[in-house]
């Protein structure tokens, strides 16, 4: 027995109070994982969507340089290692791969937006794909004026759209996000 504040407390009452500890403990754990996940997936979306241009710009001019890289007659990669030569081919290929599957993402959320019955969904949609896809950038304040709405609400419609499509890119993982 102990003693505690005046009172005794007996091995089945610590036990318990142990045992209430350490399952809030585990609680809070499981809580805190969670939302890591779901920061680093959210994170890893935007990280996508910000780079999405340059990430264009490079898929579009690696058609020539794979072809380049793969021609065993050129005179550019003569001195590289032939690992140093496939590891770049495989980054470029890699990178061209996770654009196209973007795209079809974006495609697939446009379509999900347009037959939303939810305006704001489509509103959603298009700001995102104005302030991070589109050939020509529009600023906040831009999408601001265009879509008569505060500049605080282009960035919220941004983060919800965001989530949307880390459901979509992240499959189950993503969809945890919504939640």
């Amino acid at each position: 027995m102990i003693e505690k504040k005046g009172r005794t407390m007996d091995e089945q009452e610590i036990a318990r109070i142990a045992a209430e500890t350490a399952l809030e403990f585990y609680k809070k754990e499981q809580e805190r994982q969670h939302n890591q996940k779901r920061d680093r997936r959210l994170r890893n979306t935007k990280l996508l969507l910000r780079n999405y241009r340059k990430f264009k710009i490079h898929c579009a001019e690696n058609i020539q340089e794979l072809e380049e890289l793969r021609d065993p007659n050129s005179f550019e990669y003569l001195d590289m290692d032939d690992l140093v030569i496939e590891a770049i081919i495989k980054n470029k290929e890699r990178t061209a791969a996770m654009v196209r599957y973007l795209d079809n993402m974006l495609e697939i959320y446009r379509i999900l937006c347009e037959r939303s019955q939810k305006p704001e969904d489509l509103r959603r949609f298009r700001i995102m794909y104005d302030f991070y896809i589109a050939e020509q950038e529009k600023t906040a304040e831009e999408l601001s004026e265009c879509h008569k709405i505060h500049k605080r609400s282009i960035y919220r419609d941004i983060n919800k759209a965001c989530e949307a499509l880390s459901s979509l890119l992240f499959g189950v993982d993503g969809m945890r996000l919504i939640n």
